[in-house]
């Protein structure tokens, strides 16, 4: 099952990087696991073709930063760090609304601005961009729309979360960035499991059975409340537009 999986995923960033006449492709590396992930599978399937971008800001988890450089040097792909501090501080002085305390919108932001980072690569270098999304957080909607879902294509966008960790391990991640909290890391604190509201192994269940059956019956099987088993098939359709080009009129 790995090495057919792993095949596939490989064989579709070739194709996508061919289609495209690109050089290879440039990566977000967060110090997280679905950007390790991504960026091996790139680097099996294009070999010297991959850049990866190290985006800290202040509130940036140091961590994170230092896992991501070692993870780089590891599996020996170019990486550049580029911190983009100053670059937001300014965004902060511009806008005439900015406040502190909105953390959606400022973590947005900082989403939207690693987003033009890694497309000024990709255009000076004539590279794609390839996205860090799984398929649990494209279905919730976990992800800023222009930001980190601004993307090419998406090696692991049919892969739920606790498959990619699976696939992690069978590719040699390291013990220390599959075992991380998950997190955007757009403010201190951050969780992604404390925003969708539910561990991502009870929300892969779901995400598995919403199709074919009813309420009651996944939140059964799954052990989850009605409810919640409720709030989740809602936010998917709330969030499917996210997922979609801009409607024309």
């Amino acid at each position: 099952m790995f090495y057919v999986q792993v095949k596939r995923i490989v064989k579709f960033i070739r194709r996508k990087v061919k289609e495209a006449g690109a050089r290879g492709v440039v990566v977000g590396l967060s110090g997280g696991v679905d950007s390790a992930v991504v960026t091996a599978l790139c680097k099996m399937a294009l070999g010297k073709g991959v850049i990866a971008l190290i985006m800290p800001e202040s509130e940036t988890s140091q961590e994170d930063v230092a896992d991501a450089v070692e993870f780089a040097k590891k599996m020996k792909v170019r990486y550049y760090v580029v911190d983009f501090s100053r670059v937001y501080n300014e965004f902060k002085r511009a806008i005439p609304i900015f406040n502190e305390k909105a953390l959606v919108a400022n973590g947005n932001l900082k989403a939207r601005i690693r987003m033009c980072i890694l497309y000024y690569f990709a255009n000076r270098k004539k590279l794609l961009v390839a996205g860090t999304g799984n398929r649990s957080e494209l279905l919730m909607g976990y992800f800023t729309r222009y930001g980190d879902g601004g993307v090419d294509f998406l090696p692991i966008g049919g892969l739920y979360k606790t498959d990619v960790v699976k696939l992690a391990r069978e590719l040699g991640i390291p013990k220390k960035i599959i075992e991380k909290k998950p997190s955007p890391g757009l403010w201190k604190g951050q969780t992604a499991e404390g925003e969708l509201g539910v561990e991502y192994g009870k929300l892969d269940e779901v995400l598995r059975r919403i199709e074919f059956r009813s309420d009651s019956e996944i939140a059964e099987e799954v052990g989850l409340s009605k409810a919640r088993v409720r709030g989740i098939r809602k936010r998917i359709k709330l969030m499917k537009f996210k997922c979609e080009m801009p409607e024309v009129a």
